[in-house]
């Protein structure tokens, strides 16, 4: 049996030497592999120098007829373990047992609020008021949360139960609880395939990221390992049945566009650099606990995106110039929806959409490809500089409105906080939302904890950059000595557009001196950008409950050799 170091090694050569990937492969595939083989200390399979190229020319080979069928089969593989692992919630003996009939009675503060969950009734009027989404839970007032967790499967995790059991009132009857799901086919059933090199933050809904390592080695993210970021279950689109609408407030009429539609529009790209707002949270999470997905820092990508202008397609709708000023704020709307038909959905202040510079796009394409579903297909909003969760897919509704939407997306989640703020004082009215994301950097090679090689008294160091609003990458430091000296990273890939259109990362490498004796090092970095904005030194003052924003310095540790 390999070892799990050996797997990670396989699926790497699957990634590089499938014709699949062909056209984003690095000349320097066989650096990287070797160097992974380095970090991951796989020695005692003499995979030395001459070997790596006889094992890759075997391995290429030998994906070349495995690769189609582990890729397919993978994510059934995962969804296998996640049922085999669902916790299983038992009847309590000596608790009292209610009909579904009185459960959906106790709806509000006023009756209480009572839900249900496989045998288990509970009782979570106290409990709403912490709850991260508050407007989303109570959706199931009065029924059973089970269909909602179907959707959300995050909640359904022993630290999340062992909460939810502390408002535990009582068993639901046994001839009400057959009921709950039995007729729910899984709504996560029709889910694109993905490649194996992306890790899973949950499956359901699924969000995965790449290894750090191989992210910085293009440019441009290939679109098979640019990380995936889902609220909800990816929808099954037709072509020949798609429709996005486009309406403007306080006019009757709804301009409806077909993709062919969209396609007559004067074809624009933009190469753009997209991040979650919550990429790195796993350093802050270190802090002090916080709620959201356990990204690590590869929760990103650049790619060259290509459709049609907003600006243009919102003219065509009838929106004139001399109307700008009426409006505040354009809406998306998905075709993803919740249990309760509601659609995923976000905004954006009017003048990024109408201006030219702002540069946002109805994108049907991926770096020269259609539109993964992953990532949209057949149609999304790609706003440049702008926080992930604005860059809406699968887009059904564009609308030109006075208000913010008001999704849960946009009202109660994506904002930032104090550090003093918990869960029993935020008020998500009183902050704004995320919109452009700050200046912010990344090592990704060599991987925290690895052992590198030191080679005439270096190391190199390489990883990324990048600043939200359009703003360039002016400097990266790094620093080997805890920020006693900093070094200046060169830039190895870094796009010539200049602030405020500078959408895209910059990809950085650097020489570290290593004084003699050292077996043991911390590398720091931190990037400046076009208005002289830099990161903070620890994340201890940018702390928030969401996790997001998390821009401090990047510290990795690694050994040497």
């Amino acid at each position: 049996m390999f070892s799990r170091n050996f797997k990670n090694l396989i699926n790497e050569m699957c990634y590089w030497f499938t014709p699949k990937s062909s056209y984003y492969k690095s000349k320097g595939c066989c650096t990287i592999i070797r160097q992974n083989i380095v970090n991951q200390r796989i020695s005692q399979y003499d995979l030395a120098n001459n070997n790596i190229h006889i094992l890759a020319a075997a391995v290429g080979w030998l994906s070349y007829s495995v690769y189609e069928k582990r890729y397919l089969v993978h994510a059934e593989a995962a969804d296998k373990q996640l049922n085999k692992n669902q916790p299983k919630i038992p009847p309590k003996p000596d608790l009292p047992i209610y009909s579904s009939e009185e459960v959906s009675k106790h709806v509000n503060n006023e009756t209480r609020i009572w839900v249900t969950f496989q045998h288990g009734v509970y009782d979570i009027t106290d409990f709403v008021h912490e709850h991260p989404g508050g407007d989303q839970i109570l959706m199931a007032a009065g029924n059973a949360v089970d269909p909602f967790w179907m959707l959300y499967s995050i909640h359904l995790n022993p630290h999340v139960l062992n909460i939810l059991e502390k408002y535990r009132i009582g068993n639901l009857d046994p001839k009400d609880n057959n009921d709950v799901v039995s007729d729910m086919s899984d709504p996560f059933a029709n889910e694109p395939t993905r490649h194996p090199l992306l890790k899973p933050a949950s499956e359901k809904p699924f969000n995965a990221e790449a290894p750090e390592y191989i992210l910085v080695e293009n440019f441009l993210t290939p679109n098979d390992i640019f990380y995936v970021r889902n609220h909800l279950p990816v929808p099954d689109i037709q072509v020949d049945t798609y429709a996005l609408e486009v309406e403007i407030e306080g006019k009757s009429k709804i301009l409806t566009l077909s993709l062919d539609d969209l396609k007559k529009f004067p074809k624009h790209s933009v190469t753009s650099t997209v991040m979650c707002a919550g990429n790195r949270r796993s350093e802050m999470h270190k802090v002090k606990p916080v709620k959201g997905l356990n990204w690590g820092a590869a929760a990103l990508g650049n790619a060259t995106w290509t459709g049609a202008s907003l600006r243009e397609v919102l003219e065509a709708a009838g929106l004139s110039e001399n109307e700008i000023d009426k409006y505040q704020h354009i809406q998306f709307e998905a075709y993803d929806t919740d249990t309760t038909g509601s659609p995923y959905g976000a905004s954006i202040p009017i003048w990024k959409g109408v201006d030219r510079r702002g540069d946002v796009i109805l994108a049907y394409e991926m770096n020269g490809e259609t539109l993964p579903r992953d990532h949209g297909f057949p149609v999304r909003a790609v706003v440049p500089g702008v926080v992930g969760a604005r860059n809406v897919k699968w887009l059904a509704k564009i609308i030109v409105a006075s208000e913010e939407s008001q999704s849960h997306w946009q009202q109660k989640d994506y904002k930032g906080f104090s550090p003093s703020t918990d869960w029993d004082t935020v008020d998500y009215s009183k902050s704004p939302s995320i919109q452009e994301l700050p200046v912010t950097s990344a090592i990704c090679q060599p991987m925290n904890n690895a052992t590198v090689d030191v080679k005439d008294g270096k190391i190199t160091a390489k990883g990324y950059a990048w600043s939200g609003g359009g703003q360039e990458i002016v400097r990266v430091d790094v620093s080997c000595d805890g920020g006693k000296t900093w070094h200046v990273a060169k830039f190895d890939f870094h796009d010539a557009n200049k602030s405020p259109q500078h959408w895209s990362w910059t990809l950085w490498s650097c020489d570290l001196p290593v004084p003699k004796g050292t077996n043991k090092m911390e590398i720091i970095v931190k990037a400046v950008d076009s208005s002289y904005n830099t990161q903070p030194e620890l994340f201890e003052n940018i702390w928030n409950l969401r996790g997001v924003l998390n821009n401090a310095y990047h510290r990795i540790k690694v050994n040497l050799k």
